[in-house]
């Protein structure tokens, strides 16, 4: 696809197989092999999705027009305990880099090695935490000689697979730390020498590529200050030297969802529109995606509170596949930049204004060639004179015009299709005879080894090998009464049972993880056992002090007769994690080691239930609903698909999360074992497993669209002498998923339609053939184009009306 849209000169050294070079940079952009180069990136992490996923996730990408695959490097992946490494499976940071140099593509490797990331622990190994005298992240020798160590590890075994572009390789660029200005006056002067330290650490290591810190305005030379965040055109302070590029580390498609929040829609106009904007006031050269597949939190890998999918409204989902319109609009606007590219570095640019709140960027190179960009930063469109032509801009919008006369992309006219995801079911557990369940033993206080007189830290105590501690003590009682319990937990979520039964439950969110549970209990005349669950979602990932962070119990009182009883300082007892999490009964020998009964309608908190199921036919991704359960965590073949936590409702009401993730490469074609752990009183029958595909796509472009970007090269490769067909006019383009045809056209009006793809209807302009030639055109095909054109549908219905041209077909 690239070879139409006129900018192979610029990417020559990225297609086929990487092989590096020299980079340095300029005030302009990083210089790759002596010439200046506008990069485009997308952020896909190794360990959120699965090897078998990472040919298709980069092929992905690079058909979008992207040219650099950025990643983090996960420290507690990869050393889960001190100099005891891991680079296995979606681990395998290396498998991972050789086949994006395999594909042609760059690597940006963000080390950190804390990187926040909605990760738990921000990708910290827990066990620095027990280091004795360790500051996190400061001016402190501990972890210093630990990050020191770690980087110098990753850094030596790239250099010894010669990944670096200084020894032939993809690596162009990395980072050391992330986002530390957020936090650097909390370390007051322990804080820039910690900065000033990480700089000259990462550039003794000699990689032959520049490094970076993002959100770092004072990087000590040569590292690069970059930008993060979503509107860095207009919030980034500029490079700290007129020899840095300005680069843009962290352009989010989306915002993270989290347990109880209402997910926020970013949309691919707002994303192009500052993306240009970057370009044109900052001079900005690189831009990354973040994220461009999100993927999964697998297992307990998601920070606290922070839901299973990562980043679904990627331009690449959840599952790898591909999310419409945001994919294809910035698609089509980085091949529209990248027209443009050789004038944007080496041209001399002007700007000058056009009205009040409007703008044009010119570039001309002394060869001649021009390049324009106008801007209207006003919410109503604008109608402007530009060397003697009109231009109608739409509201918050960029033209790019890449010979100064012809628009051939603007931000806000969206071409490409939007498509529909559907999630199928293919198989329901809704027979009890499918399932069998295990109950997990409440320990009380003199089952445990573990005791102390105060209340232990939870994160200190369990040392992250589980999301639970429970608390157990015995109170004693000279009489039955009526009492209250009251409890004060720092987070995550608490339980409470008295005598063995569950008498409450209480959670924090995201914003404020500690909470107070009160609740009534019946307390028996002598001994009564207290057993206290307190769970973590995830460890914090952000913020100074990491270290000195604490969760789980802080308080416990019971009033009686209104006599208060403080439990806080009395004997307690601990027992760290579930048993069926200590005999790993999830996987297939540990799940024949214990007894499982045929399961009841009785569900019962803190239940394990397993069952068997075939893997679905075909291809296509596969998910598990299990909007019938509360809260828990799901294994597939004893690998973890992550938590669940169903019962913790949005504002509107709605579960954050029902499907969750199941990759194929977790599964057997028969015979699978799942199995759960619900904490509360979810119901398994209620489950059932699908596909996943895109089964809808609808196209609506107007007569003031600009044509597909592919139209702009055919007509320079004729000359204007090669007939095109319609000529460059507004195209509907659709196109099915591999292997699925359009088998029906659900709507299709050229004329006034009414909505959008959200919604529609026939509007009071419509030409009464419009469905019969779309279907010819498109029945039984994978893909088609229909021009927004009088000839196609038979004439103009209704002269002197602007027209639009809206479809909608199903993809079977």
């Amino acid at each position: 696809m690239w070879r139409w849209f006129g900018w192979l000169c610029i990417v020559a050294t990225v297609t086929g197989s990487v092989s590096g070079g020299s980079v340095t940079y300029d005030g302009r952009s990083l210089i790759i092999d002596g010439r200046r180069q506008l990069l485009f990136s997308g952020s896909i992490h190794y360990p959120r999705s699965t090897p078998d996923m990472w040919p298709s996730l980069i092929t992905k990408a690079k058909q979008g027009g992207l040219n650099v695959i950025d990643t983090y490097v996960f420290w507690n992946v990869h050393e889960p305990q001190p100099n005891k490494y891991d680079f296995s499976g979606r681990g395998d940071i290396v498998s991972f880099i050789k086949q994006i140099q395999a594909q042609g593509l760059y690597v940006c490797l963000r080390i950190g090695p804390f990187i926040e990331s909605e990760w738990t622990y921000g990708g910290l190994p827990f066990w620095l935490h027990n280091v004795p005298g360790i500051v996190f992240r400061s001016d402190n020798e501990p972890f210093k000689f630990y990050m020191k160590n770690f980087t110098t590890k990753i850094v030596n075994m790239l250099k010894s697979e010669k990944l670096f572009a200084s020894q032939g390789g993809p690596i162009i660029i990395s980072q050391i730390e992330n986002e530390y200005q957020n936090v650097e006056k909390a370390f007051h002067e322990k804080g820039p020498p910690y900065v000033i330290w990480a700089a000259k650490m990462a550039t003794d290591l000699e990689t032959g590529v520049p490094w970076v810190m993002c959100k770092q305005d004072d990087a000590p030379d040569p590292v690069i200050n970059t930008c993060n965040g979503m509107r860095c055109g207009e919030t980034f302070v500029g490079p700290n030297s007129p020899n840095k590029p300005a680069l843009w580390t962290e352009n989010w498609t989306h915002f993270y969802d989290t347990y109880g929040n209402i997910t926020k829609i970013r949309s691919a106009e707002d994303i192009a529109y500052n993306v240009v904007l970057f370009i044109l006031k900052k001079k900005g050269s690189f831009i990354n995606y973040y994220m461009y597949h999100g993927g999964t939190n697998f297992g307990r890998t998601a920070s606290s509170f922070i839901i299973t999918a990562y980043y679904d409204q990627a331009p690449l989902d959840e599952y790898g596949l591909i999310r419409q319109p945001k994919w294809g609009h910035l698609k089509e606007l980085h091949a529209a930049i990248k027209l443009c590219s050789e004038t944007l570095l080496y041209g001399v640019p002007s700007n000058f204004s056009l009205g009040v709140l409007q703008e044009a960027y010119v570039y001309h190179e002394d060869s001649g060639g021009c390049a324009a960009f106008l801007v209207n930063a006003n919410g109503q469109k604008a109608l402007v004179k530009f060397q003697n032509s009109t231009y109608d801009l739409p509201p918050k919008s960029i033209s790019i015009l890449p010979d100064c006369k012809t628009v051939a992309f603007n931000t806000a006219k969206v071409n490409t299709q939007v498509n529909t995801r559907t999630r199928q079911p293919t198989m329901k557990f809704y027979s009890a005879d499918k399932w069998e369940e295990h109950r997990e033993v409440i320990p009380i206080f003199e089952d445990t080894s573990i005791r102390s007189d105060v209340l232990l830290e939870q994160m200190s105590t369990t040392k992250d090998v589980s999301d639970y501690l429970w608390y157990t003590a015995s109170f004693q009682q000279s009489e039955g009464s009526n009492s209250v319990l009251r409890l004060n937990s720092l987070g995550h979520v608490l339980r409470a049972f008295v005598n063995g039964v569950l008498l409450g439950s209480g959670h924090g969110s995201k914003k404020n993880p500690g909470f107070t549970l009160e609740t009534n209990i019946s307390l028996n005349n002598g001994v009564n056992e207290i057993s206290l669950l307190s769970a973590m979602v995830g460890l914090p990932d952000s913020g100074a002090f990491l270290e000195r962070r604490a969760a789980g119990l802080q308080a416990v009182t019971i009033r009686d007769n209104n006599e208060l009883h403080d439990l806080t300082k009395y004997s307690w007892g601990y027992q760290i994690g579930m048993l069926g999490e200590r005999l790993q009964i999830y996987t297939e020998k540990g799940s024949s080691d214990v007894q499982w009964t045929t399961h009841e309608h009785s569900y019962q908190p803190l239940t394990w239930y397993k069952t068997n199921f075939d893997s679905p036919v075909g291809t296509d991704p596969v998910a598990i609903n299990l909007g019938s359960m509360g809260k828990g965590e799901a294994w597939i073949n004893g690998q973890s698909i992550g938590r669940y936590w169903i019962s913790y409702h949005t504002p509107d009401g709605s579960p954050s999360q029902i499907w969750y993730n199941i990759p194929r490469s977790f599964l057997k074609p028969t015979n699978n074992l799942l199995v759960l752990f619900e904490e509360e009183s979810g119901d398994p029958l209620g489950i059932s497993v699908g596909t996943v595909s895109i089964t809808k796509v609808c196209g609506h472009v107007s007569d003031s669209n600009p044509p597909p970007m592919i139209s702009w090269k055919r007509q320079t490769i004729s000359q204007n002498k090669e007939k095109m067909h319609y000529g460059r006019r507004p195209k509907v383009q659709l196109s099915c998923p591999p292997k699925r045809r359009i088998s029906k056209i659900l709507f299709a009006s050229f004329g006034s339609p009414s909505g959008n793809c959200e919604g529609y209807a026939v509007g009071s302009c419509h030409s009464s053939n419009s469905t019969d030639v779309v279907e010819k055109a498109c029945v039984g095909k994978r893909r088609c184009t229909i021009p927004q054109s009088y000839q196609k549908f038979g004439g103009d219905p209704c002269p002197g009306i602007h027209k639009d041209l809206l479809i909608e077909a199903q993809c079977g």
